[in-house]
């Protein structure tokens, strides 16, 4: 059985360039999506839309199906 992966791109406004605390409110949670690319193009659609937002992070997370 071939190993199966889900991706989301997660992030949003922080408090600060730490990037360890989300200002409440500007969560940002896009997918799960079934390939890299797919994520990978949301992260830089999302990235984009908010290039002028020092403090504005986006992060591709990947999830590995354990089998359990």
């Amino acid at each position: 059985m071939s190993e199966r992966h889900i991706w989301v791109v997660w992030g949003g406004v922080f408090t600060d360039t730490q990037f360890v605390t989300l200002e409440p409110g500007t969560e940002e949670l896009h997918g799960p999506f079934h390939d890299e690319a797919s994520a990978l193009r949301a992260w830089q659609d999302g990235t984009r839309r908010k290039v002028d937002i020092a403090t504005h992070r986006l992060f591709v997370m990947v999830a590995r199906d354990t089998g359990a």
